[in-house]
């Protein structure tokens, strides 16, 4: 198991559950903005087809140098490029790629083009007004446009505990968000864009959280505790959804 955190373990767990109920045998996975290829390489060890894109050089040649699984594939191309080869797959994964692009809805058009019309696509994105694009993103995002000393004393103390500015799922050397989805917002979009959202769950409340990440970051079991927690809370208190999607199909 790549991912260490429990938030991430959960957010694969809710992918891997989706699979199982969804694909037929021999059936390939399409992992869309899969970075370094994490997801991937956890699916592959699971047994699952995958095929793994990024528009990124710098992420997919660390995916491919961490791949040891041979029904796991990746390149560097961008979701559009798909259409060319009109093939279609049963199942597409997009996760935490949305919030990183200014219109996620082009790109949802083309994996509604790419998916079969049963298939599924899962997509996970941060909860907007939860609470660490609340607490955390956004007030990170305005210090770095003011590029003050405030911004340059907060990347010293990043460094000292720790944060690179990567995440475990890409090194990518840009990981702005750009939207900020609300549970009504993702639901819009889908619907925008000729899907109908079938499953709706939740990750974590704050264990992502500074200072609660500092604590979180080492003791598994407040990572667990958080995540649990997290169930039992309305859905804008999550910091991220997992979600099921199907076309619509006229």
């Amino acid at each position: 198991m790549e991912f260490k955190r429990i938030a991430d373990i959960k957010r694969l767990q809710f992918i891997i559950n989706t699979l199982q109920n969804n694909l037929p045998a021999g059936a390939v996975v399409l992992d869309v903005g899969c970075g370094n290829g994490v997801i991937s390489r956890s699916l592959g060890a699971q047994g699952f087809n995958v095929y793994g894109i990024d528009v990124s050089n710098k992420a997919i040649s660390k995916a491919k140098e961490l791949n040891k699984y041979s029904n796991v594939n990746f390149d560097v191309i961008s979701a559009e490029q798909l259409i060319d080869d009109g093939k279609k797959y049963n199942a597409i994964i997009c996760s935490e790629v949305l919030e990183h692009l200014n219109k996620p809805g082009d790109l949802l058009k083309t994996l509604h083009q790419s998916l079969t019309d049963n298939g599924v696509l899962i997509v996970t994105v941060p909860n907007g007004m939860g609470p660490r694009e609340l607490l955390v993103t956004k007030p990170v995002i305005w210090l770095q446009k003011k590029d003050n000393f405030l911004w340059h004393g907060i990347l010293k103390i990043k460094k000292l505990f720790g944060y690179t500015g990567t995440t475990a799922q890409s090194d990518a050397s840009d990981l702005t968000h750009i939207q900020f989805f609300t549970k009504k917002a993702i639901g819009d979009l889908a619907k925008n864009n000729n899907f109908k959202i079938t499953k709706f769950g939740k990750t974590n409340f704050v264990e992502d959280v500074f200072p609660f990440s500092i604590l979180s970051k080492r003791i598994t079991f407040l990572q667990k505790m958080d995540c649990a927690i997290a169930e039992i809370l309305p859905y804008g208190c999550t910091g991220g959804f997992v979600t099921v999607w199907q076309k619509n199909i006229y």
